[in-house]
């Protein structure tokens, strides 16, 4: 018999979990645990933001993962690349602002120059032997699809041999390429990252914690989610095939795709289900929403005129940050071809509403009463969720377990 006062390995509760039930509460609240996730997660692709953020030669934004911190920037040659956000002489931050645009990299602390390919430009007061062409930023694995980009921390990323054309898909529907950032927002959650993204996995919580949601939005339906089949999605003209790899076993990077019809009447999220801007790509106002995900951290909502995409940064054991951009139509301009609040109004209610439940969800996760429960019928996205994270998780190096 197992004695209750000895801490099981990481290794061991995976080996534990009950399968159709959640996580147990060591999974939520424990610093080895988190370490993991974040060795985990820095392997894979994430998505940190849309290629109109840095639209010209110099433009450049940061973006973090754990401790990590890269600089997406776009060379004078118009590449956009993703460079290691770490000074090779001490280890500085080298870029602090969020978003800029510069000629050169220069690292704050002392002074060492960078062009925007990476390559060191010049160091001060340097030995007469020393090699300026070893020590350029470190570069990162970067891809974009649709104007979407995506950046790995890790050496080997999963391949998105699968992911890629599925999420291009979608993106070449909405004209995402061509699309700009309307609005950008952050929410941070008090919360273990897991929670956050099981609670964005379902909508059994959906009825009763977003009515703005889910009057407008079938998914908030028992039996609405539904993956369908290629014949199905032909059935709809000018429609994209559902799509979905997220099996445990498979070592490519998941991706889901999945048409969601909206509420008799509505043809986008807004508070009466009308318009909000114009119509993007080859969209048309057809009843429906996309939802699509690619990786364990980032998530898109397509509307016919405007997007929605969702990151999810862990920032410690029990803090996660909720980043939410809006797209709309390239051309489009605010006061004058919709109107801002009115166009994030949905995605902010609803995120602040996240944060609530979420953080009330914590609360009880600390207890020493909670026993994990089983899923319902309106979970399996949680549940799949779930057991590709345990099985990513185990695949990781246990050297904090």
């Amino acid at each position: 018999m197992a004695n209750p006062s000895v801490t099981p390995s990481i290794d061991q509760m995976i080996a534990g979990h009950r399968p159709g039930h959640a996580l147990e509460r060591g999974f939520y609240l424990r610093e080895d645990v988190f370490a993991r996730d974040v060795e985990m997660l820095l392997g894979r692709w994430t998505c940190v933001g849309h290629a109109s953020e840095a639209p010209r030669g110099g433009d450049y934004f940061t973006a973090e993962l754990g401790t990590e911190s890269a600089i997406v920037v776009r060379g004078a040659d118009g590449v956009l690349r993703a460079l290691d956000n770490v000074c090779r002489h001490r280890g500085s931050r080298v870029c602090i602002e969020r978003h800029g645009s510069v000629a050169i990299l220069t690292c704050p602390y002392h002074a060492w120059t960078y062009h925007l390919d990476g390559r060191l430009r010049r160091a001060r007061e340097m030995p007469a032997d020393f090699e300026p062409a070893a020590w350029p930023l470190k570069p990162l694995p970067l891809t974009e699809i649709g104007g979407l980009i995506f950046i790995s921390f890790g050496v080997d990323a999963p391949s998105l041999d699968a992911a890629a054309p599925a999420l291009q898909a979608m993106t070449d529907l909405y004209g995402w390429e061509t699309a700009k950032v309307a609005a950008r927002r952050a929410y941070t959650v008090a919360a273990n990252w897991k929670l956050v993204m099981e609670n964005y996995h379902e909508c059994y919580h959906c009825a009763p914690a977003h009515p703005e949601f889910s009057v407008l939005h079938a998914l908030a339906r028992p039996n609405a989610r539904k993956v369908r089949t290629r014949a199905e999605s032909r059935a709809e003209p000018g429609a994209i095939a559902d799509f979905e790899a997220w099996t445990p076993a498979d070592l490519r990077e998941t991706v889901r795709v999945m048409r969601s019809d909206l509420a008799a009447g509505a043809v986008s999220g807004s508070r009466d289900g009308k318009p909000l801007a114009p119509l993007m790509g080859r969209a048309r106002h057809d009843g429906a929403s996309i939802f699509a995900e690619l990786g364990l951290l980032s998530a898109f909502l397509a509307y016919p005129d405007h997007g929605v995409l969702y990151r999810f940064i862990p920032r410690g054991v029990l803090e996660t940050e909720m980043e939410v951009l809006w797209l709309v139509h390239g051309g489009a301009e605010a006061g004058r071809d919709y109107d801002l609040d009115a166009l994030t109004w949905l995605w902010d209610v609803t995120s602040l509403a996240d944060k609530a439940i979420i953080e009330r969800n914590q609360a009880g996760v600390k207890s020493r009463s909670f026993t994990p429960g089983p899923f319902s019928l309106m979970e399996p996205g949680t549940q799949a969720y779930v057991e590709r994270y345990l099985a990513e998780l185990e695949r990781v190096c246990p050297t904090t377990s």
